[in-house]
């Protein structure tokens, strides 16, 4: 059992740690965006190197006290808030944002956990390199938050999910010993791969404080176009067509259905938006090229085949650099339309891709014999992720519905992913908000040993106690 984060334990901490690390409880740190959680906290620990995030788990272990890791806030499954349980201490990263090194030859550099993944980006720039992790909150997510999530975003298309990026990681286990795991190897088959293991464990089996990621060259052109479809299915025969003429220059395949541009007319009438009229659906295609070859050309002819086969009834290829930035701004204000607007049910899913427009067509007719919802599907067509929200009809509030619709809308969703062999966490992870739904929908032989390997690292449930799995 652990024990509350009491101010005599805080004194504890504080006289054993360097000035400045202890710092008092702001509330920034117990809220999550979709303000579904509200957190509790003892204190905030802000650690400026590993030495000192060592120090703080070999304490936390002595004392018994839990320790929810905390990169940007940013996590929209409650993995960085503890509402219930015994009080906790909150670890942020936040002071730990160096660069330890950066090899553009070798397409690597190493960074400390808390840094901004936006910054990251940059810095490769700077090297003549690219880092392709991009996602909305790029400007305040942290790159061991992504790592701990494994974050995905709108380039797993073409670079993969930030698993895929990582070539190792150095993390803090829950005794507060190190695992040294920094190597800028493509190949170490040295054993068991706990580097994937600790990345998307949600800072459950260990606190990842720096890491060693891929860098790629940049492309030297790069182009955007918002193309008009006839439906999903058009959509996903579209993308097999792009894929033909494009090949690996195709970074980003997005998915966006009219409610989501519409909450933006609705509500953030500044974002602008690619129609004059906002069609039922549209996909939102990025390609980036090398040697000369035109990215603007090269979606043109994506444009005319599909509009040739009937896929496509008509679109906007980027003129200029400012263009496509406006279409991503649009994209990317769509989770700030849901925000704005206040989801019943919010669903980070992901399907085998044959299977994606038969579930839109039967999620939306057993949510349409429910009540009245309006449904906002977008997301990562290319890798099968979609974000599939339901909210309350026009004119009516998240209030105006039962408690009861959340769980008949979620068993609608989970039952169809179920049988479509799909999964009900695409990129956000667990947190705290799915454990039960893993412990429903999830393999038990899987779970089983989930928890045997929590139970082994983490005896005494001290890191992020409650994310993910529940101890027995």
């Amino acid at each position: 059992m652990l024990n509350d984060a009491t101010p005599d334990i805080v004194e504890t901490f504080r006289a054993a740690l360097p000035e400045g690390v202890v710092r008092g409880v702001e509330q920034r740190y117990l809220e999550e965006p979709r303000d579904r959680l509200t957190g509790r906290a003892g204190a905030v620990l802000c650690p400026a190197s590993v030495e000192e995030v060592s120090a703080i788990l070999r304490l936390a272990s002595a004392q018994r006290v839990g320790v929810v890791p905390y990169g940007g806030g940013t996590g929209l499954v409650g993995g960085q808030v503890a509402p219930e349980g015994p009080v906790p201490l909150v670890l942020s990263l936040e002071r730990m944002t160096a660069v330890r090194g950066i090899w553009p030859e070798e397409g690597v550099m190493t960074v400390e956990a808390g840094a901004i993944l936006q910054d990251i980006q940059g810095v490769a720039e700077d090297a003549g390199r690219l880092f392709p992790l991009s996602l909305a909150s790029e400007g305040t997510a942290r790159i061991g938050g992504l790592l701990g999530t494994n974050a995905g975003g709108v380039n797993v298309l073409r670079y993969g999910n930030a698993r895929e990026l990582c070539l190792g990681v150095e993390a803090v286990l829950a005794d507060g010993r190190v695992m040294s795991g920094l190597k800028r190897l493509r190949k170490d088959n040295t054993g068991y791969d706990l580097r994937n293991l600790l990345i998307g464990s949600e800072g459950t089996l260990g606190v990842i404080t720096a890491a060693s990621l891929r860098l790629f060259p940049r492309p030297s052109d790069v182009s955007a176009a918002v193309l008009e479809v006839a439906s999903p299915a058009a959509a996903l025969e579209l993308l097999g067509r792009a894929q033909a003429l494009a090949g690996q220059a195709i970074s980003a395949f997005e998915l966006i259905a009219a409610q989501g541009p519409e909450f933006l007319v609705e509500h953030l009438p500044q974002v602008r938006l690619p129609w004059a009229e906002v069609p039922e659906w549209s996909v939102l295609i990025e390609i980036g090229t090398f040697g000369g070859q035109s990215a603007q050309e090269l979606l043109e002819q994506v444009f005319a085949e599909g509009f040739e086969a009937g896929l496509v009834r008509d679109g906007v290829v980027a003129a200029s650099e400012g263009q496509r930035a406006e279409f991503w701004a649009m994209r990317e204000a769509l989770p700030e339309g849901n925000r704005k607007v206040g989801s019943v049910v919010s669903n980070d899913i992901s399907l085998p891709l044959s299977r994606v427009p038969e579930f839109i067509e039967q999620a939306g007719q057993a949510i349409g014999k429910t009540g009245d919802f309006r449904i906002n599907c977008f997301g990562h067509l290319g890798d099968g992720n979609l974000h599939y929200n339901v909210f309350p009809g026009a004119g009516k509030a998240r209030g105006d519905y039962p408690e009861s619709a959340y769980e008949e809308l979620k068993d609608i969703i989970n039952q169809l992913l179920a049988d479509m062999d799909g999964s009900f966490s695409a990129e956000h992870g667990l947190g705290r908000a799915k454990v039960g739904d893993l412990e429903r929908w999830g393999d038990p032989v899987r779970l089983e040993m989930m928890r045997a390997i929590k139970k082994t690292l983490d005896p005494l449930g001290i890191l992020n106690p409650g994310a993910v799995v529940r101890q027995g």
